[in-house]
C-alpha cells in the first residue's frame, strides 16, 4: 500500500520531504557511492529550496557531491528559458547552494540544448536516455489537476507514451499543456526505481486526489503509478489537498 504523508502547510510539508530524501540518500550511500535522484519542476522545486536549502536541520545532512540529479520530464527549450525545468532547479536549488563559498553541488543532467528547435526531439530524448543510470534511487514526482505525472498525460492522444515499454526516455509530443514539446521518462523507468516519491499541493488537486486515493482510478496515470507499484509509492501531500478525502493522516517518521 502506498505511503501518504500529509501535512497542515507548504513549510512543514517541505520539512518532511527533506526527511524523507535525506534518508533515501542515506540508504543508497550504505550501498555505494552515488545518490541518482530524479526531480519534476513546478512547485516541487519551491518545496526543494524550503527543504534541502533553507531548512537548517539538514545543511550538514546532505552530502550533495554524492548527488546525480535528472530530470523526470523537460520541456523542450533553452536552459534559461522559464519553462526548464532544469532552470527552475537552478534557481531554486544550484544557485542559493553554491553562492557559498567552497559549496560542493551535485551532478545535474540536462537535454542537449544545441539540439532545441532542431526538429531532432526524438534525438534529444535518445541522448537523454544514455545518460540515465540503471535504475534510479528516488524518483519525485508532481501530479497535475488532470492526473498526469512526468509528461505521461491520460486520454487516448498520449497513451502511446504510457504504452512504449522499449524506450526509457520519450518525446511527448502535442502536450496539452504548453509548451508543446517534451521528453519524459516512461514507465519502465518508474518500476526500476527503489523508491517513488509524489509531491502534491494545494486545493486544486483535490478532486484528482480523491479519483486517486478513494477511486483508485488507474486512467490517471499518477494513479496508475499509485496502484501498480504501491511498496515502492510515498505520497506528501498538505491539507487542501485532501480535504475531505478518506485517507489515514500521519506524517514522515523518519525511519
Amino acid at each position: 500500500m502506498a505511503s501518504i504523508y500529509t501535512y497542515d502547510n507548504s513549510k512543514t510539508l517541505a520539512h518532511g520531504l527533506a526527511q524523507y530524501i535525506v534518508a533515501q540518500q542515506d540508504k543508497a550511500l550504505e550501498k555505494g557511492k552515488r545518490f541518482n535522484i530524479a526531480v519534476s519542476g513546478g512547485s516541487q522545486l519551491k518545496a526543494l529550496n524550503a527543504g534541502l536549502i533553507q531548512d537548517p536541520e539538514f545543511k550538514d545532512r546532505i552530502q550533495w557531491s554524492h548527488w546525480h540529479v535528472y530530470f523526470c520530464d523537460e520541456r523542450i527549450v533553452a536552459l534559461e528559458d522559464e519553462d526548464s525545468n532544469y532552470g527552475g532547479f537552478k534557481k531554486q536549488v544550484l544557485d542559493p547552494l553554491l553562492s557559498v563559498d567552497g559549496a560542493l553541488g551535485p551532478t545535474c543532467y540536462a537535454i542537449n540544448e544545441s539540439l532545441v528547435g532542431l526538429s531532432e526531439n526524438d534525438r534529444v530524448a535518445a541522448e537523454y536516455e544514455s545518460l540515465l543510470p540503471d535504475h534510479f534511487d528516488l524518483i519525485l514526482l508532481g501530479c497535475g489537476p488532470d492526473g498526469h505525472t512526468c509528461s505521461l498525460f491520460p486520454g487516448k492522444t498520449h497513451e502511446y507514451l504510457l504504452q512504449e515499454r522499449q524506450k526509457r526516455v520519450a518525446w511527448c509530443h502535442s502536450s496539452p499543456k504548453p509548451p508543446a514539446d517534451r521528453i519524459t521518462f516512461t514507465l519502465p523507468v518508474l518500476e526500476s526505481a527503489n523508491a517513488l516519491c509524489f509531491v502534491a499541493e494545494g486545493a486544486s488537486k483535490q478532486p484528482i486526489l480523491e479519483r486517486v486515493f478513494e477511486g483508485h482510478d488507474t486512467s490517471l496515470p499518477a494513479g496508475l503509478v499509485t496502484e501498480h507499484y504501491q511498496s515502492a509509492v510515498s505520497w506528501f501531500v498538505d491539507s487542501a489537498a485532501v480535504k475531505d478525502v478518506s485517507i489515514k493522516k500521519e506524517t514522515f517518521s523518519g525511519n
